[in-house]
């Protein structure tokens, strides 16, 4: 992955979108070697957003064979302090 720092994207944004949504890279944009984001492909964005949802219906399945799903709504509020 490539480094990039921000005062340069600010300067190349469209460059490195074409880079990004052409070319397929990944690039990584810092402040002060320290680093802010990333510009990814669409493609890796979905991919990303897919496993979260494969990891929240995993984990919901899970809580559902526990009795996760016989907690009341009041016993929510509450553990949350609502």
């Amino acid at each position: 992955m490539t480094t990039i720092p921000i005062s340069e994207a600010r300067e190349h944004l469209a460059d490195l979108g074409n880079r990004v949504s052409l070319r397929g890279e990944r690039l990584v944009i810092e402040r002060r070697g320290k680093n802010l984001f990333a510009l990814v492909p669409m493609e890796d964005m979905e991919l990303l957003e897919r496993l979260e949802d494969e990891i929240d219906i995993n984990m919901a399945r899970k809580a559902m064979k526990e009795g996760g799903a016989n907690i009341s709504w009041e016993k929510v509020k509450k553990d949350l302090g609502l």
